[in-house]
């Protein structure tokens, strides 16, 4: 039997939701500046081999996530889960988020972290009611941060072993910049002091233009010294991915970086790990 391969990261969006403050019609924003649905993603699904999809939230509005798990629960989805947003610091988040995980792809929730000046936002107390909801219904938290905000997390992380943690597109460094410290020795103590998991995906929009293979390596060889070919995940970031490459571009550079590894290490990579992070069913 083949292994399961998972898209760990995706994403859709309708422009007529006027939820997604991020996204405006620059220059720099004009490739994904209309809307991403189920229909223009199978097709590279399809050509990838990729069994299924962790559908990820793109707006800070809890009408995103319903309207997300809408779309997943179509006939034909390849959408295994929706990781989905709701307001942590509410009065009433845990009455939110026992909402939500009443449907059966909703697997857990991503504040937008890297949106939030203060980077101890994560730790306050305010937060501890939704924190401790997630944790009992064994719900996953996407950490979507940059380099600067890796320790407050990890001392978030630190607070709550037992709340099931992935870092989003690696804490995105700036490789553009060529800045590979802090943001390793970082990473590699969040990987030695945690079980967080990382996701391999958004390395490329935050490689700039001209990126290759080797461009990433250094920063892809740091995350599998670390974290291991039993943490790492998967994703293509699509659409945003297309501010930098195309999928079977992505798929095919990520092949080569992770060529090393033996064929039970690339299925992990690949899906396992997703699969088993998420609780996907067979």
């Amino acid at each position: 039997m083949a292994a399961i391969r998972i898209d760990a990261h995706q994403h859709y969006w309708s422009l007529a939701h006027e939820d997604y403050g991020w996204l405006e019609d620059t220059p720099a924003l004009h490739a994904i500046y209309r809307d991403f649905a189920p229909a223009d993603l199978a097709p590279l699904l399809r050509r990838a081999r990729i069994d299924g999809t962790v559908l990820v939230q793109a707006a800070p509005s809890e009408a995103e996530t319903w309207r997300l798990l809408a779309l997943a629960g179509q006939s034909g989805s390849r959408v295994r889960a929706v990781v989905g947003w709701t307001d942590l610091a509410a009065p009433d988040a845990s009455q939110r988020i026992r909402r939500l995980a009443a449907e059966p792809l909703f697997k857990g929730l991503r504040p937008m972290l890297q949106d939030i000046a203060d980077p101890d936002w994560i730790l306050g107390a305010q937060l501890q009611p939704a924190i401790h909801t997630m944790t009992e219904l064994d719900l996953c938290l996407d950490l979507l941060i940059k380099p600067h905000q890796l320790d407050a997390a990890l001392a978030f992380a630190l607070r709550h072993p037992a709340l099931r943690m992935v870092i989003d597109h690696a804490a995105k460094p700036d490789i553009a910049g060529r800045a590979f410290e802090p943001w390793a020795a970082r990473m590699a103590r969040f990987a030695a002091e945690t079980r967080a998991c990382c996701k391999l995906s958004g390395l490329a929009t935050e490689a700039g233009p001209g990126w290759s293979a080797d461009t990433l390596r250094p920063y892809v060889d740091h995350l599998l010294h670390h974290f291991g070919p039993s943490r790492l995940l998967w994703g293509s970031d699509w659409p945003v991915l297309n501010l930098a490459a195309d999928y079977p571009e992505w798929q095919t550079v990520c092949d080569e970086l992770l060529e090393a590894l033996s064929p039970t290490e690339r299925a992990q990579v690949w899906g396992e790990n997703a699969a088993r992070f998420y609780g996907l069913n067979p």
